[in-house]
């Protein structure tokens, strides 16, 4: 602590960081890292494995085809009002969205039928309704939605009725498929969050690349062994952002999986926002509600760089509280193995500071049309669990998992656990629908059967009865094909 004290005064007389980033010291082999430029002098270290796939298996199954069909409405009050048009919503990824909504919340949840929802005009007056425990309002769950609405048209004055302020409408077919460690257009990468490293992933990064999986996890600027520019300005989401994406266009393949932790979801999401085509899924691990970043004004962080230098060991011991479970020797190591939370205070402060990203806000999450796993740790104090419950509220085709026995470093606490849900996920395509039944096949056999049993009943020495029986198996004949093709 004195040592730590002395260094912040240094500091404070001599205007510079006290500790600078350098690239770590590792016992991993060297050639699992690349060093990439992304801008002159801007350095990123990148881990990027290709596998040895002894047996390479192209993907033989045509997936499953979600109709992607909704309309986003935002009011001039604040308001979100979210229908989703598809024909074929899947049911099983709705019952997966676990999680109540807050009743004073401004924001619309997701209508599973937007045949039976009120007009978008009574959602304003509604919003005083109780909210049904799969984290859908009362408008979606039966007919009470289309009378509550008329008689709210009928007792409120026309003043009262709010007007569109934006509304967006999407319309697209995505095809989802399994991706296996076997097929060679398929790359995962993984982007940490604030104080982390790639080290972070060492669980997930041996695990899925001994599977056969492509993976690329960098260090953001200013963590791990990446250069740390002492320019508050390099540190931004944009900045950080466009370093993103400078690297997926480096290493994406024809199929691209992103997994994200605490900040680095935002990474994500913007990632899969501007390349929708090449995203085939998400993970977000403890990511948080579809806010639009901000930073806080009443933060410890807006203190000076000296001050938060000498604050570090106060600041690494609050994190090893909040960020884990169990705060024991395993705990402890794993933070110094995997070179988590350790960079500068400058670094530090200029990332929290820079979290301004006016953009993603609900609207711009509930465009995201890519599958979605969020997983949250129960014993997270950094992100509440209702942040998630939102955000897979707002997500159009999205998984809410919950771990007992995590927190936000879940990754690391937990690697089993995380490495089969994230691999289920990769694995998981929705189930194909047989296409329907055509009826122009069934009319010339049943107009064939009809004249035959004419033809019958007018021949003498026929029984009746029988050719009545007969007539009546052949009319259920005629009508099962289209019972069918109208469901």
């Amino acid at each position: 602590m004195l040592t730590s004290f002395m260094e912040g005064l240094l500091c404070c007389l001599t205007s510079k960081s006290a500790n600078v980033v350098v690239p770590v010291e590792t016992s991993e082999p060297a050639d699992g890292y690349e060093f990439v430029e992304v801008k002159p002098g801007r350095v990123l270290r990148v881990r990027h494995i290709i596998p040895d796939r002894p047996v390479v298996e192209e993907p033989t199954g045509q997936g499953g085809s979600v109709s992607c069909k909704r309309k986003i409405t935002v009011y001039r009050n604040g308001q979100l009002f979210i229908e989703n048009l598809g024909e074929r919503t899947s049911t099983e990824l709705k019952n997966c969205q676990n999680g109540e909504t807050e009743p004073n919340s401004t924001v619309e949840v997701e209508l599973t039928d937007c045949g039976n929802s009120s007009p978008p005009i009574s959602i304003p007056e509604a919003r005083s309704d109780s909210i049904g425990n799969n984290g859908a309002s009362e408008t979606a769950a039966g007919g009470e939605a289309p009378a509550a609405g008329q008689t709210g048209q009928s007792q409120q004055p026309r003043k009262r009725r709010w007007r569109p302020k934006r509304t967006v409408v999407i319309d697209c077919e995505r095809k989802i498929s399994s991706c296996k460690g076997t097929h060679t257009d398929v790359a995962l990468f993984f982007i940490h969050g604030v104080g982390g490293s790639l080290d972070i992933w060492g669980s997930q990064l041996d695990f899925f690349s001994r599977l056969g999986y492509e993976v690329i996890a960098p260090d953001l600027a200013g963590h791990g062994a990446s250069s740390a520019p002492q320019i508050a300005a390099a540190y931004t989401f944009y900045a950080l952002a466009e370093d993103m994406r400078l690297i997926f266009k480096r290493y994406a393949r024809k199929r691209n999986i992103l997994i994200g932790h605490s900040y680095g979801v935002s990474f994500c999401t913007f990632l899969a926002h501007e390349y929708p085509e090449q995203i085939h899924k998400m993970v977000m691990i403890n990511g948080g509600g579809p806010t639009a970043l901000e930073p806080s004004l009443c933060s410890i962080f807006n203190l000076p760089t000296c001050v938060l230098h000498c604050l570090s060991p106060l600041l690494a011991w609050s994190f090893l509280k909040a960020g884990f479970a169990r705060q024991g020797a395993k705990e402890k190591q794993l933070l110094k193995e995997n070179n988590a939370f350790n960079v500068s205070s400058f670094v530090l402060r200029a990332m929290m500071s820079g979290q301004y990203w006016p953009e993603g806000d609900e609207v711009y999450h509930a465009e995201l049309t890519v599958p979605i796993l969020l997983v949250h740790g129960m014993h997270d104090k950094f992100v509440p669990v209702e942040e998630d419950q939102r955000m897979a509220e707002i997500l159009l085709l999205a998984f809410l998992k919950l771990l007992e026995d995590g927190s936000h470093m879940i990754m690391m606490e937990c690697p089993e656990a995380v490495n089969t849900l994230l691999h289920e996920f990769f694995l998981w395509e929705p189930p194909t629908l047989p296409p329907p039944k055509k009826e122009s096949k069934a009319r010339p056999e049943t107009a064939k059967a009809q004249s035959d049993n004419t033809k019958a009943s007018s021949e003498p020495g026929k029984v009746r009865p029988a050719t009545a029986r007969q007539t009546s198996s052949n009319g259920g004949a005629e009508e099962k094909p289209d019972s069918k093709a109208k469901k």
